[in-house]
């Protein structure tokens, strides 16, 4: 039985932990060759160790996506070692939560120019190859925070709901192309971000949730993998919420 993503290279940014991590390893299982990246050279050793324990190829590059130079420097590696990009995962995301009376400037700035600002460094570096190739598919790590707000979170909300204004755009500016550009939502998935979480927040948050249970990153992941595949050839401009009816 053939693999649904057999020889497909995919760059997973944001790849070294959590969902990311997930990602990659869902992906190298179904037959894909991964670039994860990440800021973290230890955390990319590790994961990179983990990924090719059973013969994947899995490349892993350090990079900071707010830096263009930097992810275009990626993308000219992968296609040097690979030949091709089939698949952009555009995970990489950071939170510094405030209410905004007291949210710092810095703090505003860092997280929009990494969930945002990295997302666009990120689309705008693979696009000239996967419009040459006329193939592709990218899909876009969002949140529902991006959909409905959250107090003390105006930063990554309006990061977020840039991604996927940005991702509706992407999408019909590469359909042409055959490029699918979508968005996956999560609501409370369980990583290392949101375990630092009060637990009275998560009690609360838990109330909201119909299906009465937070969310794990292989959710993600298989949502990604559907995404990413030929499943979902006549998909784009999407954004799919993974969040056990959170936000209806």
């Amino acid at each position: 039985m053939s693999k649904m993503l057999e020889d497909r290279v995919v760059i997973i940014t944001g790849g070294a932990r959590g969902i990311g991590k997930e990602v990659a390893g869902l992906f190298v299982s179904e037959g894909a060759k991964a670039v994860i990246c990440d800021v973290n050279p230890q955390d990319l050793e590790n994961s990179q160790k983990d990924l090719s324990a059973n013969g994947a190829e899995v490349m892993a590059l350090q990079i900071d996506v707010t830096k263009a130079d930097q992810v275009e420097d990626m993308v000219n590696k992968t296609l040097d070692k690979f030949g091709k990009i089939d698949i952009l995962i555009n995970n990489a995301g950071i939170t510094r939560d405030a209410l905004l009376m007291r949210m710092k400037e810095s703090d505003w700035d860092a997280v929009l120019n990494v969930n945002l600002k990295g997302t666009f460094n990120c689309i705008k570096a693979v696009m000239r190859p996967m419009m040459k190739q006329r193939k592709g598919k990218i899909v876009n790590i969002a949140s529902i925070i991006g959909l409905m707000g959250n107090a003390g979170q105006a930063n990554y909300a309006a990061s977020k709901g840039g991604v996927i204004a940005l991702t509706k755009t992407a999408a019909k500016e590469l359909a042409s192309r055959n490029v699918n550009v979508n968005a996956i939502a999560p609501g409370f998935i369980q990583t290392e971000m949101t375990k630092k979480l009060p637990e009275a927040s998560k009690e609360a948050m838990l109330k909201l949730i119909p299906t009465g249970k937070f969310g794990q990153p292989l959710d993600v992941a298989k949502t990604a993998l559907f995404l990413a595949s030929e499943l979902s050839d006549y998909i784009t401009g999407e954004v799919i919420k993974v969040d056990g009816g959170m936000v209806m």
